[in-house]
């Protein structure tokens, strides 16, 4: 098990998840959990994530992306975990 290592991991959620506080939660639900990066929604409906912090902290943040909040359907998560120099200092929606 990896202690404090910084993983960073792109995410795509598709299905029912723009106008229903996904972002919103996404971003309440990535600072209870101290994780940094983003969240946006894209033209063609779908929202992307860029997550960061601990290995332990982001299995549990993709496991609520699957769900959501209580509006949404999620159809699916991609997730993919990239090399990435920067290093983000909060979670914010953009």
């Amino acid at each position: 098990m990896r202690i404090n290592s910084i993983e960073t991991v792109k995410v795509v959620i598709t299905g029912k998840v723009q106008g229903v506080y996904y972002r919103h939660n996404t971003v309440r639900m990535a600072h209870e959990l101290k994780l940094c990066g983003w969240v946006q929604n894209i033209d063609d409906g779908s929202v992307h994530a860029l997550l960061q912090g601990e290995a332990d902290q982001i299995d549990r943040m993709l496991a609520w992306m699957r769900q959501g909040p209580p509006a949404a359907r999620v159809d699916e998560v991609v997730s993919e975990t990239i090399a990435h120099d920067k290093r983000y200092e909060r979670f914010q929606q953009l």
